[in-house]
């Protein structure tokens, strides 16, 4: 090409770092290219909310005017600052590698609690300017206080730093690209499955005049197709609900084992629970449609739900359920009782790591108060250990929640594999996670609790039946069948191999703890 091209862009440091990333890419095909700076109406206005900002695309908007008027020959933009339809004449040419769409917590190291889920203290003011992250961290953490956060990436952590702020949340995507040092804070990194982030975050659109077809092809080396393929999804999802980047919706696809994975959140205002929906394909084909139809207002749910635990007022699992008219029926068919009720202080000796295989592992272990010698690294499997862990006053060092025991065995053997090792758990334990371990491992056993299986079982008619052990499983089934008609959610693998043993199909949640049992009663 051998025109000079003009680049638009917004005048913050993260967006003339994207400008530079497309210009230097350019340089690199040998197209010459020059950035113009231009401010948009969600630069000029800060003193409003986005969402009470008027229309969509504010961050967008003066760029798509400029490119039609031909003042600029190109736009890039954060691709999930854009409206879901292009102005007539423009098109997006390319789309970048996806950057880590992963969410930042960033605490104020005074404001920590570890005893709390996500670190910041009870009661904590966090800053945010999205009704989307404000409608997942108050659905775990309903305690928080959220306020209005806006600015660009460094003005929003200058706030933090100047204490407005206990902790705010911001887009990792945007830290690692202008690789911001975050050391003065307490970082809590929320993954997209976790924490479902917005329709194409962490991915930058380079826009141009649809007219402009020789600038199309010549584009073509910086697109990335299998990005653009599940970002569409995304974004087609947005549109059918009908929002902007204002809308409390999370959206994400992912390739992974040959497979689509979906996750998707939605609540109505920023302050409503949301509702959570996680759906595996082989064809992204019309798979918007389905994901609309679950989130339909005159959807009909299961009238009545049992769990095999006892859950609290708080429970996300109960809020998800009772939000949506379900009636659940919640009791535990066993009860575990301590084993020892005094701790030798020589097996904590030389230990580099102790794992957890259940919440009542930690629980047990920590009842008989023991005192470490030195440092002791932590890993648990699921996130109900890592509460359970972090009630006790510490950090999980690794967190295994992939529901499949031999996976985590295998992810934990490559960080464990010839240290010492001390396993807290039921004397009945299978052991999976030692079986993946190297020969060069010492591994501890150390039977903390015991489970024993409630007589007289009553069955349930609730509609779906969610079984969160293998031994709730075996107690239920002693002496009951399951009715035509019930549905069974199993929480791992090895609760849902016992479930297989007696000849019975479950549907299995991406992840073992409540906000999986949840999105997979919500998916049925």
């Amino acid at each position: 090409m051998d025109r000079k091209l003009i680049i638009g862009t917004r005048g913050s440091e993260l967006a003339l770092w994207q400008a530079n990333f497309v210009k230097d890419s350019l340089a690199a095909i040998n197209i010459v290219a020059e950035l113009k700076i231009i401010k948009t109406q969600g630069d000029r206005i800060l003193n409003l909310r986005l969402d009470k900002l008027e229309g969509k695309g504010f961050f967008t908007k003066e760029l798509e005017e400029e490119l039609m008027a031909g003042t600029i020959d190109l736009a890039v933009h954060s691709h999930k600052d854009l409206p879901t339809e292009n102005p007539p004449g423009l098109i997006i040419a390319a789309v970048s590698e996806r950057e880590d769409p992963s969410e930042l917590l960033l605490i104020l190291k005074d404001c920590v609690e570890v005893k709390h889920k996500l670190s910041v203290k009870y009661g904590g003011m966090v800053g945010t300017s999205s009704n989307r992250r404000k409608a997942q961290l108050l659905a775990v953490r309903p305690d928080l206080e959220v306020d209005d956060l806006r600015g660009n990436v460094p003005t929003r952590i200058g706030k933090l730093r100047d204490e407005n702020y206990d902790a705010i949340m911001i887009a990792k995507a945007g830290v690692a690209r202008l690789g911001i040092d975050l050391s003065e804070f307490h970082v809590e990194e929320l993954t997209p499955t976790e924490f479902i982030p917005a329709p194409a975050q962490g991915v930058m659109a380079i826009q141009i005049r649809e007219s402009d077809t020789e600038l199309f092809e010549a584009l073509q080396p910086l697109h990335h197709p299998e990005v653009a393929e599940g970002i569409a999804v995304e974004r087609k999802v947005l549109k059918s609900f009908g929002g902007g980047c204002h809308m409390p919706l999370g959206c994400y696809v992912r390739k992974h084992d040959g497979a689509y994975q979906i996750f998707t959140s939605k609540a109505d205002e920023g302050d409503e629970f949301p509702d959570r929906l996680y759906t595996q394909t082989d064809n992204l084909e019309g798979i918007e449609d389905k994901i609309i139809k679950y989130f339909a207002k005159d959807r009909k749910f299961p009238t009545d739900v049992f769990i095999s635990r006892d859950l609290s007022e708080q429970s996300y699992f109960r809020k998800a359920l009772e939000k949506n008219g379900i009636k659940i029926e919640d009791r535990s068919l066993i009860r575990t009782v301590p084993v020892i009720t005094k701790l030798d202080p020589y097996i904590l000796r030389n230990l580099d790591w102790m794992f957890f295989t259940s919440k009542n592992a930690v629980e047990y272990f920590f009842d008989l108060k023991p005192e470490f010698s030195k440092h002791v690294k932590f890993g648990v499997m699921g996130t109900g250990s890592e509460d359970m862990l972090r009630r006790n006053g510490h950090f999980a060092d690794y967190v295994g929640d992939s529901g499949d025991t031999n996976v985590v065995g295998q992810e934990f053997a490559k960080l464990a594999n010839g240290t010492t090792v001390l396993f807290p758990g039921s004397e009945s334990a299978m052991r999976n996670i030692q079986k993946n371990l190297s020969a060069e491992t010492k591994i501890i056993d150390l039977p903390v609790y015991e489970t024993v299986l409630l007589d007289d079982v009553e069955p349930t008619g609730a509609e779906i039946l969610v079984f969160t052990s293998p031994s709730n499983v075996e107690a239920y089934f002693t002496d009951n069948l399951l009715n035509p008609g019930q549905k069974l959610v199993a929480i791992g693998r090895s609760t849902g191999n016992k479930l297989a043993e007696l000849g019975l199909t479950y549907t299995l949640p991406f992840s073992p703890d409540e906000v999986g049992l949840a999105e997979a009663v919500f998916g049925l």
